[in-house]
């Protein structure tokens, strides 16, 4: 038989409050007991919630700018402007992960300030009530380059293997894997947003049967899992690219002097 596990979205949770005991809510709403091994993914809106990552804002703009610190691309439609980004978390994508939807009128959400922080406290609290060693990812929905749609990904992690390192190790035909490391916390994001869903009430999924990758709660976080720039091939959108070469070459040729015939 290969490898079965279960991913089931937990219901009945409150609207979550600034200064909640968020681990004693998500307890009280699972309906059978958590034990060593399961692993909540939990969407990050209700822990910045908890944390009081609520602004006041007309609109998002100003929040998005504040969160920024790198333009990656923008582009036009009519009035409305895309701002893809590189927020503070290192995490590049659209708006910088501020958020107007579910948030009271007038204000945005902000992610929080260290999502690794907060799903290690939060994981911290689940086992201290349950004795159960589990694991804890937080989640956010994010475009991806080069393919329609949205998907969730880890922003946060605690006590969860983030990576499937099968560097090493052989394939089926004995080739051996140079670069094959899945990114399992991504993957088990995505997988509990079938359950979740955007408008279902529903930001925690219990995933059962995925043992092994739990583990203690001093693992890597999802910061992680971001690439670092010397890595990152694909660092700046094609406008952006350009006007960046064509300025470096126009002050090169400046800094040369004028053409002379020769």
């Amino acid at each position: 038989m290969g490898v079965r596990y279960s991913i089931e979205g937990v219901e009945g949770l409150p609207e979550i409050g600034v200064g909640v005991d968020l681990a004693a809510l998500i307890v009280g709403a699972i309906d059978e007991p958590l034990a060593d091994g399961d692993i909540l993914v939990v969407t990050s809106k209700i822990v910045s919630k908890a944390e009081g990552r609520i602004v006041q804002a007309d609109d998002r703009e100003q929040a998005i700018t504040d969160e920024t610190v790198r333009v990656v691309a923008t582009r036009q439609t009519g009035e409305f402007t895309t701002r893809i980004v590189e927020n503070r978390l290192g995490i590049i994508g659209a708006a910088a992960g501020v958020d107007a939807s579910n948030a009271p009128e007038g204000t945005v959400l902000l992610l929080p300030v260290d999502p690794d922080a907060s799903a290690r406290a939060l994981a911290t609290g689940i086992r201290s009530l349950t004795g159960a060693r589990v694991g804890v990812l937080l989640s956010d929905t994010l475009g991806r380059p080069w393919r329609e749609g949205q998907t969730d990904i880890a922003i946060g992690a605690a006590g969860v293997h983030v990576f499937d390192d099968l560097r090493g190790q052989s394939d089926a035909a004995g080739k051996p894997l140079a670069v094959t490391m899945p990114c399992v916390a991504d993957e088990l994001a995505g997988a509990a947003e079938l359950v979740k869903g955007k408008s279902a009430g529903v930001p925690v999924a219990v995933v059962r049967g995925l043992g092994h990758l739990v583990g203690d709660l001093d693992l890597p976080g999802a910061r992680s899992i971001v690439r670092p720039a010397d890595r990152d091939l694909f660092r700046q959108g094609a406008e952006e690219a350009y006007d960046e070469g064509y300025r470096a070459g126009f002050d090169e040729a400046q800094a040369e002097g004028p053409l002379r015939a020769e």
